[in-house]
């Protein structure tokens, strides 16, 4: 199998909910952190919650503070950025609710009914039952949206190139954008639709480019480039714009 992903910069998985909360002082600051054993290598996570830490069962926790003291500056600056972060990225859906919706925004409306999902323009419209999580209701309609507008944005590029559209699919990956696979198509991550349209159209450029080259080598990016003229600035954009997608 050849596959080539498109990484998806800085965005975070969720914590596990046995995590217990622990204390290190940096810097003479007591920064909370949950830690998640039994990961493959030690790394570190920050978003709006606070500190996350994966670490392999074999290290000891003096190695594991060792390491975070040891990029104690980069926490304290990422968790300040936090703090002054303007927008909760969690975001409870209910009726009213406004969602970032390719470059623009859809007010959700929540209605009486059988949990059913449709759009109005930009309108989601939730027809609910009285005891239903409208957080899954709201994804499943969003992900119909992505399908339905990253399908027809495949079909152009693959005509720019002169290919046959190749089956698309949605991923809910955290870690990345998209993928190309010779035996499974191409898969978009679902949340680019909460971002402007071109840097979704980025994407999917650069996964159709792999059907040409399954590979990121000059000729790879001259294919993107003859679709996607401006993907430098696009994928520049794209890691600023990560830590801003919502939670749901």
């Amino acid at each position: 199998m050849f596959l080539e992903q498109l990484k998806l910069f800085r965005f975070p998985s969720p914590p596990p909910a046995e995590a217990k909360p622990r204390h290190l002082l940096i810097s003479g600051r007591i920064i909370d952190y949950r830690l998640k054993s039994g990961a493959r290598q030690l790394s570190m996570t920050i978003d709006e919650r606070g500190l996350r830490i994966s670490a392999p069962r074999r290290i000891s926790l003096t190695e594991i503070e060792a390491f975070v003291q040891g990029h104690g500056d980069w926490v304290l600056k990422k968790l300040n950025e936090l703090a002054h972060a303007t927008r909760p990225r969690h975001v409870t859906i209910k009726d009213g609710t406004r969602l970032p919706l390719l470059g623009g925004e859809a007010e959700v409306r929540v209605l009486p009914g059988a949990n059913r999902v449709r759009w109005i323009a930009d309108t989601l419209v939730l027809e609910a039952r009285p005891e239903a999580d409208l957080g899954p209701l709201a994804v499943r309609a969003l992900q119909k949206r992505a399908l339905t507008h990253f399908t027809g944005r495949l079909e152009h590029f693959t005509a720019q190139l002169e290919l046959a559209t190749p089956k698309l699919s949605l991923s809910s990956a955290h870690t990345r954008w998209g993928s190309c696979s010779e035996e499974s198509g191409i898969r978009i991550n679902w949340r680019l639709i909460h971002l402007p349209a071109h840097l979704g159209d980025y994407v999917v450029a650069h996964e159709a480019a792999h059907l040409i080259e399954l590979n990121h080598s000059k000729r790879f990016w001259s294919v993107v480039g003859s679709v996607y003229p401006d993907w430098k600035a696009a994928r520049s954009e794209l890691k600023q714009r990560a830590t801003s997608l919502p939670i749901l």
